[in-house]
């Protein structure tokens, strides 16, 4: 098993953050959705825990055929996806991805958010993570995939004109005022010989890519998401999503293939089963003790993985 810590910093507090990050997956998985690729959202449930309060639990679909490299494409089917589920506990996260066809393959990322520079050295309270396995991503500076790059998302270009800030210079992590950190603890696991270490490596790059990417565009789309209220943002989060499930849906069905129903094995791709969570002191839906949890409408949750 690989583990990393990434810490990205942003020039937002943790309270502006709940609203943009919400804004940014939602635009950012509808802009990544195309060519048979994309983020399909299929559940979203609230849920109680008994540490980290009020919840929701989403559930996607997450279609990567064109972006495997083409030594893992001689053992993964044409046409498969990647279940993902996120637990959402503001500002504490829990995110855990599997493939059905590969049951040896898991991803678990917890995330938590503060109010600092990345000096926390134990932010999750339990075993420090190893300096050696701590990453620290600037967003300003560190390199992301050419075909990603824009122009409007450069930092060293942007300038908030509701808040003010940008564009950042070099060394904007030890002196600007707010910052708030990004904390992800990644595990990634392939356990099959032969194909573990180059795997659990092309994971972890991935991760990185879309860390970087996903908390870039969070910060360079301030202006469109500042001073949102939530049920502002969850409206526009539902409007993306019904989108985003259609581009899929829409390309799925353009390149010859046809979206699979919700399987029937889901619980052998489940990042976590009912059994787990609730020794982790999650309430699902299905427990009889959990009947007074109020429904509500469907809408999106979750981290940027």
């Amino acid at each position: 098993m690989l583990m990393k810590e990434y810490r990205i910093c942003m020039p937002l507090t943790v309270d502006e953050y709940r609203i943009g990050q919400l804004y940014m997956i939602s635009k950012h998985s509808c802009e990544q959705s195309d060519g048979g690729d994309g983020v399909e959202v299929v559940k979203n449930e609230p849920q109680i825990h008994p540490k980290h309060g009020p919840g929701q639990l989403t559930e996607k679909r997450i279609y990567l055929n064109s972006k495997l490299p083409s030594w893992a494409k001689t053992f993964v089917p044409r046409f498969f996806y990647v279940t993902e589920k996120a637990w959402n506990f503001y500002p504490y996260t829990i995110t855990g991805a599997r493939v059905s066809f590969l049951p040896r393959f898991s991803v678990r990322i917890e995330t938590r958010f503060e109010n600092n520079n990345g000096d926390n050295s134990n932010v999750f309270g339990d075993t420090p993570t190893p300096a050696e396995n701590v990453c620290f991503l600037d967003i300003l500076s560190d390199p992301i995939p050419e075909k990603h790059y824009k122009e409007s998302e450069d930092l060293s270009h942007w300038q908030s004109s509701k808040t003010g800030r940008g564009p950042l210079q070099k060394g904007w992590r030890d002196t600007h005022k707010p910052i708030m950190c990004s904390y992800k603890r990644v595990q990634c696991s392939f356990e099959v010989y032969g194909f573990q270490t180059r795997t659990e490596d092309f994971i972890q790059k991935n991760i990185r890519d879309i860390l970087l990417i996903g908390h870039r565009q969070a910060v360079a789309w301030t202006d469109e998401w500042h001073g949102l209220s939530l049920e502002e943002v969850r409206e526009y989060e539902q409007t993306m999503q019904e989108k985003t499930n259609n581009k899929v849906k829409s390309s799925l069905n353009n390149t010859g293939q046809v979206a699979p129903t919700r399987p029937a094995f889901a619980r052998s791709i489940s990042a976590t089963d009912e059994r787990t969570l609730k020794k982790m002191g999650v309430t699902t839906l299905s427990d009889p003790s959990a009947s007074s949890v109020p429904h509500s409408p469907m809408r999106l949750h979750s981290t940027p993985e």
